[in-house]
Parts: C-alpha cells; sequence; structure tokens
C-alpha cells in the first residue's frame, strides 16, 4: 500500500502532495486498478494532516478518474497513467535500471541531489516540449 509523504516545507499545497504521489506511484506501476488507497484516518495517523485534506485529494482522483470510492469500503484505484502494456511495463524497468547507473555516477561524479534534479529535469523539459516529428502521429499536423 502507497504511504504518502508530506514535505511541508515544498510550497505546494498538501492535498495535491497526495494527488502527485498517486499518479506517480500509477506512472511507476506501483499502485494497479483495483488496489486499494490508504483510509483518511490511516493518512492522517501517519502524517498528522487534516482529514478533510486527504478527501479532497481523494475527490480530485476521483474527479480525474483514477480512483473511485465505496461507500463503507474505501477509495481504490479505478484507472492507470504511463501505459500499463507489457511492452510499456518492461521499457519502464529497462529505463529505470540504466537511470539507477546514471544517477549513481552523477553522485559518485560528487553532484547533489539537486543537482541531478536539475539536471534531469531540463532535459526532460527540453525533449518532451518541443515538437519532435519522429514521435509525432501520422496524420497529426507538424
Amino acid at each position: 500500500m502507497i504511504e504518502f509523504r508530506i514535505d511541508r516545507r515544498s510550497g505546494i499545497a498538501t492535498y495535491l502532495q497526495i494527488v502527485q504521489q498517486t499518479k506517480q506511484a500509477l506512472r511507476l506501476g506501483l499502485l494497479e486498478p483495483g488496489d486499494k488507497l490508504p483510509t483518511a484516518r490511516e493518512v492522517v495517523e501517519a502524517t498528522a494532516i487534516n482529514p478533510n485534506t486527504v478527501l479532497k485529494a481523494y475527490r480530485e482522483l476521483e474527479r480525474e478518474g483514477l480512483a473511485e470510492g465505496r461507500r463503507g469500503l474505501g477509495t481504490f484505484v479505478r484507472g492507470t497513467l504511463g501505459g500499463d502494456s507489457a511492452d510499456h511495463r518492461a521499457l519502464r524497468a529497462e529505463l529505470r535500471a540504466e537511470l539507477a547507473a546514471w544517477t549513481e555516477r552523477a553522485r559518485a561524479g560528487g553532484l547533489e541531489k539537486d543537482d541531478v534534479t536539475a539536471l534531469f529535469t531540463s532535459v526532460a523539459d527540453e525533449r518532451f516540449d518541443r515538437p519532435d516529428t519522429d514521435h509525432q502521429k501520422q496524420g497529426e499536423p507538424s
């Protein structure tokens, strides 16, 4: 089961941190449709946040079609993110291993976690935010 970690100094609303962590777990395959999310009470006990904050996060996940509340049973994962085919799972596992090796190399070279995060984010933003004709769907305008 997912355990939420709340960073009160991040400047990101607590309910959004729960939403973002849930989405990340979905993308990484740590959560799958049918999995039960922790109850509001469990999250409150683990993080000392207001139960209404947890409920707000779960409502947002429901609004996005990623979760559904079942009266008396809890909140369950309903949707997925990041592709759920065997090919996608294999690719994620392969890329994760490569990224782990790259991160270890950066760490051994003396880079701090924030340096590595900034470097990765800048490359990801550069690659995903620009038009790339090799990855456009056929028939889509350039």
